[in-house]
């Protein structure tokens, strides 16, 4: 049996706050989220998306209204796969130590994992590569970094390692 590659920090709280950058892939990387032969964008900025693209763009939007304490600062929908930008915050006050809210707070996994369910419950069908990629966003320079590559990610489509 092949053993998967661990795409996690090891003891790392990931329902800690925090700015995480998030990329999600559709299995097999088949080109399904945007509409048209070419999948290119005809905004540069933004994908023509399919009705699966519009069914996962409606699941990324649905994270904050299950999820209060996360928002999705910036996200774009590539032709088969996702960035996003997510950010946790915490009313600490809800908490009465820190072990309570542990318990309680979602994980990374648990709000994308929901995202994934939601979205294909909507298809029928399940369009996912499993897990997904993180990247824990440690300062200002890095949070610049990735809201520029979410920019330019559909100019450079073609040069994307995601692309077929």
């Amino acid at each position: 049996m092949i053993k998967r590659n661990q795409n996690r920090l090891e003891d790392y709280d990931y329902s800690q706050e925090g700015y995480y950058f998030i990329t999600i892939c559709i299995e097999n990387n088949k080109c399904i989220l945007c509409s048209g032969e070419q999948c290119s964008p005809e905004d540069p900025n933004r994908f023509s998306l399919s009705d699966i693209g519009n069914i996962v763009d409606i699941s990324i939007n649905n994270i904050s209204k299950y999820y209060p304490n996360a928002k999705i600062d910036k996200y774009i929908i590539m032709p088969n796969h996702i960035h996003i930008i997510m950010v946790l915050e915490f009313d600490n006050s809800r908490y009465t130590n820190e072990n309570w809210r542990t318990l309680f707070a979602p994980t990374i996994s648990r709000i994308i994992r929901h995202m994934k369910e939601y979205a294909t419950k909507q298809i029928g069908f399940s369009i996912w590569q499993k897990s997904y990629h993180d990247h824990i966003i440690r300062n200002q320079q890095e949070y610049e970094k990735m809201w520029q590559y979410i920019d330019k990610n559909p100019l450079k489509w073609h040069e994307d390692c995601y692309y077929k």
